[in-house]
C-alpha cells in the first residue's frame, strides 16, 4: 500500500516550490509529509522548512489556501527578440553565402 501525501508530486518538487505548497497544510498533514521525508530522502533543508512551518502552526499560525494555478517555480513563457527566418541577410556590405566564385572571398557584391 502506497502512502498518500497531501501534496501532489511531492518527491519531484524543488525546495523553492515546497515553501508555498506547505502553507495550506494543517498539523496532521504536515506531520505526514515530515514522516515521509525522514523515511525516504531525509533532506536536511526540506526537513528544516517542514519543521519550521510545523512550529509556526503550533504557535498559532493558520493554514492558508494555496490556490496556485501555476506552480511558483514555473517561469512565465514569453517570446522576445527578433524573429528567426531561414533567409540569409541581404544588402550591400553583408557577407555573401558560402561557395562564392570570387577569389577575394568577399563575393561579387563587395567589389
Amino acid at each position: 500500500m502506497t502512502e498518500q501525501l497531501p501534496i501532489p508530486d511531492y518527491d519531484e518538487l524543488p525546495l523553492s516550490a515546497l515553501q508555498h505548497r506547505i502553507r495550506s497544510l494543517d498539523e496532521d498533514e504536515l506531520n505526514t509529509v515530515i514522516e515521509h521525508e525522514r523515511a525516504h530522502a531525509n533532506r536536511t533543508p526540506v526537513l528544516e522548512q517542514l519543521t519550521g512551518r510545523l512550529e509556526e502552526l503550533r504557535q498559532g499560525a493558520s493554514p492558508t489556501s494555496g490556490g496556485e494555478e501555476e506552480p511558483a517555480d514555473t517561469p512565465p513563457h514569453s517570446r522576445s527578440g527578433s524573429e528567426v527566418t531561414p533567409e540569409p541577410p541581404r544588402g550591400k556590405g553583408r557577407p555573401t553565402m558560402h561557395g562564392t566564385s570570387s577569389r577575394s572571398g568577399y563575393g561579387i557584391e563587395h567589389r
